[in-house]
């Protein structure tokens, strides 16, 4: 059973999500403005946040750069418009996934548990220590280093750290890194792992614009390194 904080202004999609989700197995917490839904965050503890783009307060953008300035938690929005203008949007501000409105709530779960899935695999910890140049990758601690930095990562920017660094040099399209990180495939799904990949870039690169890790194979996808 996971615990879900679903932040949503609609009172008949508040509802309707919330009986159903809870249905799934959930225990849902809804929250009907961003501020209420920050501030439950603040004094609960979630194993993921449902958050709605248009909020009568604060919009879904801010509260989702407020929850990352601080929190890990998973992040899946919801958006009324599948335009790219939104969906990038949010991603870029540290969304883990988002779905477009209208959207039934047994696909609304079934992103939800792939969110879940794949950010629990993130915490499970393999015994090796990865030395890519500056960068090191330890494993066990659940920690990157870049020279004297130690960016904070996301779960969901954790994992895609992994599938690149473990096997440096070879070419990953972004739809086998939408399966190996994500763990499903749906339509506009690379946008995704573009928006995964510069806020990995921001993080562990000195200069973002000329990546020495996280590097694009123009017409084919990324890969790790070789680092120069």
């Amino acid at each position: 059973m996971s615990s879900v904080l679903l932040i949503e202004d609609d009172d008949n999609l508040r509802d309707a999500f919330g009986l159903a989700l809870g249905r799934y197995g959930h225990t849902v917490t809804p929250a009907a403005s961003g501020s209420t839904g920050i501030a439950a965050l603040g004094s609960g503890t979630f194993d993921i946040v449902v958050l709605d783009v248009m909020l009568p307060d604060v919009d879904g953008f801010e509260v989702c750069r407020r929850i990352r300035s601080d929190s890990s938690v998973p992040i899946v929005m919801l958006t009324a418009r599948g335009e790219d203008v939104d969906v990038v949007s949010g991603l870029e501000t540290g969304a883990d996934d988002y779905v477009v409105k209208p959207v039934q709530p047994r696909i609304l779960d079934a992103r939800i548990k792939a969110v879940l899935r794949r950010t629990a695999g993130a915490t499970v910890p393999e015994s090796a220590r990865e030395v890519h140049g500056d960068l090191v990758i330890d494993r066990d601690a659940l920690t990157v280093t870049e020279g004297a930095r130690r960016p904070a990562l996301t779960r969901t920017e954790w994992q895609l750290l992994l599938a690149l660094s473990e096997r440096p040099g070879q070419v990953f399209s972004r739809e086998q890194l939408l399966e190996r990180v994500w763990g499903f495939d749906h339509l506009g799904g690379s946008r995704l792992v573009d928006a995964c990949v510069q806020r990995l870039r921001a993080k562990l690169e000195k200069d973002p614009s000329a990546p020495r890790y996280v590097q694009t194979v123009r017409g084919f996808g990324y890969r790790f390194g070789p680092v120069a």
